[in-house]
Order: structure tokens, then C-alpha cells, then sequence
């Protein structure tokens, strides 16, 4: 079972019982994990009796449905509902995902919601990923060439080149990946985590950018880049399909091909 970051001294305290209406039948337990630091309580788990027959097919649309008609108080990020945006990433069944993609029908037993881990709380289901973000621009996730540009057409390249490209530019920035990450947990304060590190190798390996020396350079540090122990968390729970972990693998790889 994943960690959560509690506050100091806090303790998980079983919260209210949200029961359906007399006579559903259909019937499935949603137990949320609720935390208002306004309030100055330690967090708690909730737990909400969602009537089936009336709700959508997804985790997001349980969550919706007990905002809209069980308890407004509750607080989640969620934007565009068909995987995409990554905002509503969280932990649910003791794994990373998005609750807009994540069926409802494939949980045994009663629908677990938590935050990301490991991740400040700003307020019940919403993390602070202001660390996360920080990271991600660190890796200056733009094309940054020396050469102008030709005045007639874009920056072309071979479709071999573009292929390279494919399992890297579709990240959502979800933070599903990172926040799965044991070192990630540990060392988040240095080192940047499998979402950062493949957007990096995203600009690495892309022919028309102009700055893989300086790009190298900056991730040539002990935290950065070589606190990834090829764990695999990241691929496992990356809600895209893509594999952080090979990125990261191939940028050392270049690591070491260029001082040979």
C-alpha cells in the first residue's frame, strides 16, 4: 500500500457514513480520503454509498455524483474527461491513475480514493504539485536552436527522426509516474522524476533542436537523473501507456556514449 503525506502527529480517523437512498439496490461504496487544512482536524476517510444505476461508468463520474447531490465540501481537480488534460489524477485501488478513465466495474470491493503520494495536500483530493511543475521547466521543455530559421518553411526532419519522437510528446503531465516513484518520494527536493527526465529526453533526441550538449550537461548531476533505479513504477501506472523508465534509461545511455 502506497504512503500518504499526513501532517505531523496526525492520524487517519474513519469519517461519516453517506448512505443512498431507501430502496437502491445497485449499490457501491466509495471511501474518500478527506482533509481540510483550514479546519485544523487530521485527516479522515469518508465513506459515500453511490447509487450505480444513476452514475456514469467512471471513478470521475462516482466523485462528481457525490459532490452534486451527497456532499458539495468535497475537493477534486478534473477538466476534460477523456484522459487527456491529466488533471484528475489521484490514487485509487492503491494505484496511480486518472479517475476519468478508470472504470468503476474493474474494482473489487469498495472504490478507494486518495491523493497522489507523497504529495503536499492542498485540500482532500487535491495535491500540491507546485514542485512538480518547477521540475518540469526546469528541463526547458522548448525547441532552442542557434541557427535561424529559414524564411520560406518550417524546421522539417525525416519521418525516422519523427518516429523517434512517439512515446515521449504524448505526456499529459499527469504526475501519475513521478509520484509512483520510491526515489521520487524520497529525493523529489533534487532528484526530477520520470515525468521531467522523459521530457527532457523528448528535446534530447528531437534532430531539429540544437542544444543536446547543454541539455546533457545539466542533467550530468548524481540527484537529477542517475536516482532512478529502473523500479518501473512509472511505466507501470502511466495512464498513456508510455515508459519513463526507458527514457531515463536511454538518456544515460548518451551519458555515457559521449565521454567515449
Amino acid at each position: 500500500m502506497a504512503e500518504f503525506t499526513l501532517p505531523a502527529n496526525s492520524i487517519v480517523k474513519q469519517g461519516q457514513l453517506f448512505k443512498a437512498a431507501e430502496g437502491v439496490t445497485n449499490i457501491k461504496r466509495f471511501i474518500v480520503y478527506r482533509y481540510d487544512p483550514a479546519t485544523g482536524e487530521n485527516p479522515h476517510t469518508d465513506t459515500y454509498e453511490v447509487d450505480m444505476d444513476s452514475c456514469g461508468p467512471m471513478v470521475l463520474d462516482g466523485l462528481l455524483k457525490i459532490k452534486d447531490e451527497m456532499d458539495s465540501s468535497l475537493s477534486l481537480r478534473r477538466s476534460c474527461r477523456e484522459g487527456i488534460c491529466g488533471s484528475c489524477s489521484m490514487n485509487i485501488d492503491g494505484s496511480n491513475t486518472l479517475a476519468c478513465t478508470q472504470s468503476i466495474g474493474t474494482i473489487k470491493g469498495d472504490v478507494k480514493v486518495y491523493p497522489l503520494p507523497h504529495q503536499p495536500v492542498v485540500k482532500d483530493l487535491v495535491s500540491d504539485l507546485t514542485n512538480f511543475y518547477a521540475q518540469y521547466a526546469s528541463v526547458e521543455p522548448w525547441m532552442k536552436t542557434d541557427t535561424a530559421t529559414p524564411p520560406d518553411r518550417e524546421r522539417l526532419q525525416s519521418r525516422e527522426d519523427r518516429e523517434k519522437l512517439d512515446g515521449l510528446y504524448e505526456c499529459i503531465l499527469c504526475a501519475c509516474c513521478s509520484t509512483s516513484c520510491p526515489s521520487y518520494w524520497w529525493n523529489s527536493d533534487r532528484y526530477l522524476g520520470p515525468a521531467a527526465l522523459l521530457n527532457a529526453y523528448r528535446w534530447i533526441v528531437d534532430s531539429r533542436d540544437e542544444a543536446t550538449g547543454e541539455r546533457l550537461d545539466e542533467l550530468e548531476d548524481p540527484f537529477k537523473l542517475y536516482r532512478c533505479h529502473t523500479i518501473m513504477n512509472c511505466t507501470k501506472v502511466c495512464p498513456k501507456g508510455l515508459n519513463p523508465a526507458k527514457a531515463i534509461a536511454a538518456t544515460k545511455k548518451l551519458m555515457v556514449q559521449r565521454k567515449i
